[in-house]
């Protein structure tokens, strides 16, 4: 019973994924792993350092044909003194018989409102993405209702955010997934599909040099399409000791109001250290709730490098400041 019990909740979670996918690169807690650029193309070079970072996770292990995600990604500013920077990002995103590859580019430009005192910052961000959408039915067998196909497709997306920086204040507005026209997998025809996820963010770093260093802050998203509503809340806490930089922090995801999976909750501790210019990091996920899908959680990996830092700015949030020394 227990092993029927998973395939019914596998097939319904695909079916889930399958309906939704064309939301292009799905949001988890990647981004607490110092890579808000994953969300926010605003903030796209925000730094003093050019960052490097790859992803990997796995979720419900154990499980055949479960979901995959895989990313790759690079920003930085063109130079030192340049107000306009640039990043890309690749994933792979695979969901059972469905999966999705992409690549995205993003143009952003920063405006120093500072006046030599504080760190006071404006930041606009533009990215454009090209997916590959592949259903490959070959082996499904499980609905002789299903045709055991194999078809790809192409389609367009876009998104657009602001980010503004005050001393240890963080904040992002971003409207995700602008296109509404892309390509549906289950028919041979372009739907106008409303896509668009509207997400804000926020948090403030708390510093204190000689102990603990504490970053509350929250995400809020709001999807137009099916009206749900997903709220993070997270804190972060960060310890300075020679030459590296360890932080903890916890999640809580609560999913709500749409016409999905209502009520749906999500635990997610993570544990991460930065060292000279590497950064490594380990998230896990737990769901709770009326409806699990499985037991074993989701595991994720984050590895990092910075490059091309420049000097030290003024005092600001670590996404700011990602060069400890």
């Amino acid at each position: 019973m227990k092993f029927v019990s998973k395939i019914i909740s596998l097939s319904v979670i695909l079916s889930f994924f399958v309906s939704f996918s064309q939301e292009t690169l799905p949001i988890y807690q990647d981004y607490l792993s110092d890579n808000v650029f994953l969300v926010h193309p605003a903030a796209a070079g925000i730094g003093e350092c050019g960052k490097i970072r790859l992803t990997a996770r796995s979720q419900w292990l154990g499980i055949d044909n479960a979901p995959q995600l895989q990313t790759l990604s690079f920003h930085g500013r063109f130079n030192e003194d340049s107000k306009a920077a640039f990043g890309a990002i690749l994933f792979n995103d695979k969901n059972g018989f469905h999966s999705q590859k992409a690549v995205q580019g993003t143009y952003a430009y920063h405006l120093n409102l500072s006046n030599g005192s504080v760190f006071n910052q404006l930041s606009f961000g533009l990215s454009l993405s090209a997916v590959q959408n592949e259903v490959d039915q070959s082996t499904f067998s499980g609905d002789p209702q299903v045709q055991q196909i194999i078809e790809s497709d192409f389609y367009f997306n876009s998104d657009f955010g602001l980010a503004y920086h005050y001393r240890g204040f963080s904040s992002y507005l971003t409207v995700k997934n602008i296109f509404l026209t892309a390509k549906d997998n289950l028919t041979s025809e372009f739907d106008a599909l409303n896509l668009r996820n509207y997400i804000i963010g926020a948090g403030y770093y708390f510093n204190n040099d000689k102990k603990l260093q504490f970053e509350p802050s929250f995400m809020f998203q709001f999807k137009e399409q099916t009206g749900e509503k997903v709220v993070d809340l997270n804190v972060k806490a960060y310890r300075k000791l020679k030459g590296s930089l360890l932080w903890a922090g916890i999640s809580y995801r609560s999913s709500f109001d749409g016409n999905t999976f209502e009520n749906a909750q999500y635990f997610s501790p993570l544990l991460g250290i930065n060292f000279k210019r590497f950064m490594f990091a380990y998230t896990f996920t737990k769901q709770s709730g009326d409806l699990v899908f499985a037991e074993g959680g989701f595991h994720q990996l984050s590895l990092g490098m910075n490059l091309l830092c420049a000097k030290r700015r003024l005092a600001a949030c670590p996404n700011i400041n990602g060069q400890l020394f």
